[in-house]
């Protein structure tokens, strides 16, 4: 059961009802995040982030998660490109006094300046911590290669300058322009009552005052870079991006299967020939991610920097090899039940089915509807595969990222 309702201020707030569990996941979304930042606010909306648990007119940094672990429940959040979320999970019992916490720390973070000086050097941490972690800065780099620096080329960290000029007027102007009522949708997906749902949401949201929200225009740059960046470290990172279908662009559920034939696991493509068969890498794999206005199909490999060439070549060869010969049967098969399966799965999960239906509603204004989703993916034949393989790997199109002790970039 599914229930919508957009408050009196715009506030959309979906509810999806999963008898017989014992808990339910409730999130706050928030369509910003690293692709909307002026180069002045780069890292902006992960520190706003970190910040909003930081204390209240009511309750200190301490008192909120003292407040969650007091009830048993879970509680987080995470910034993307053009999402970021806050939530909790809670047994159905507390969902309640869960639902009111999560709700003070996002509506009334008041931002201490003590607590901002100390937040800003956690940051700054998470950006070193970032920085030692070669797949992480490799797709970083890729994601610039890809698409510049602007938009979804941003690191959602930011540079550490940009953490530690941040000020409290900084961080209100943002989320006046960003923290709007019809930028955000609550969503909830669990053993909760739908009628109970709805009126905490009107309890604690109702209240926001509406604005004059005009969503900011992104300036979307399709690069194809070769970055590189010398590290002294013992592996080797590569990663190579060809552009593919936006957020659920036409193809969208073909290209999901052909990546997950390609690379998305052990049986994969890639996993086979450069792994099992040459020995050449530990960890090889593939993965898509889907804006609005575009995507991006990635390939990774972490390998031995005397054999990071060869590597580039083995990789290069299977894609080749899968362009020319295409995906058999029981490939197709294969990856089609995989998709299937990780769909099904998602619909047994609280947190996976807050987020599906969260983002759903406020990409898209809609609610997810996952049986069209299945007559989907059912209705997929081979030739729309073998369709999206022709048009998804062109190398005179792909962007490629380095990090390592390498005397040159990866040449393609």
């Amino acid at each position: 059961m599914v229930e919508v309702r957009k408050l009196s201020n715009g506030v959309r707030v979906i509810v999806k009802h999963m008898e017989g569990l014992l808990s339910v996941t409730m999130g706050v979304l928030v369509g910003t995040g690293a692709a909307y930042e002026t180069d002045g606010e780069d890292g902006i909306s992960h520190f706003i982030e970190h910040m909003q648990f930081k204390g209240t007119p009511t309750r200190t940094a301490f008192e909120i998660s003292d407040a969650f672990d007091a009830l048993g429940a879970q509680v987080n959040a995470f910034t993307g490109k053009d999402l970021t979320c806050y939530y909790t999970k809670a047994t159905t019992d507390h969902a309640e006094e869960a639902f009111g916490l999560l709700a003070d720390l996002f509506l009334h973070a008041d931002f201490p300046e003590e607590e901002m000086k100390r937040e800003k050097g956690v940051v700054i941490e998470e950006i070193n911590m970032d920085e030692d972690s070669p797949e992480d800065l490799c797709l970083d780099l890729l994601a610039r290669a890809a698409f510049g620096r602007g938009s979804y080329g941003r690191n959602i960290l930011g540079p550490a300058k940009n953490v530690q000029g941040f000020t409290r007027e900084d961080i209100f102007r943002y989320k006046r322009e960003r923290y709007c009522p019809e930028n955000i949708v609550v969503s909830f997906a669990g053993n909760i009552d739908v009628k109970c749902a709805m009126e905490l949401a009107e309890r604690w949201f109702s209240d926001m005052v509406p604005t004059s929200f005009v969503d900011r225009v992104k300036t979307i740059e399709n690069r194809r870079d070769n970055l590189f960046k010398e590290k002294p470290i013992e592996q080797a990172h590569f990663a190579i991006g060809f552009p593919t279908v936006k957020r659920e662009g036409e193809g969208y559920e073909a290209v999901q299967v052909m990546n997950a034939v390609l690379g998305g696991g052990m049986s994969s493509r890639l996993f086979k020939k450069v792994r099992e068969e040459l020995g050449l890498a530990y960890s090889v794999y593939s993965y898509t991610s889907h804006y609005a206005e575009t995507g991006l199909l990635t390939v990774y490999a972490a390998v031995n920097p005397a054999k990071a060439e060869e590597a580039a070549r083995a990789v290069e060869s299977v894609i080749a090899a899968f362009k020319k010969e295409g995906m058999t049967e029981e490939e197709f098969l294969r990856g089609r039940e995989q998709l299937k399966a990780g769909n099904i799965f998602s619909q047994e999960n609280t947190s996976s089915q807050m987020l599906l239906y969260g983002r759903t509603m406020l990409y898209f204004n809609e609610v997810y509807d996952f049986e069209k989703r299945m007559a989907a993916i059912s209705a997929l034949t081979l030739k729309d595969i073998r369709r999206a393989i022709s048009e998804n790997f062109d190398f005179e199109r792909a962007a490629v990222a380095a990090v390592g002790k390498l005397a040159a970039p990866i040449k393609l």
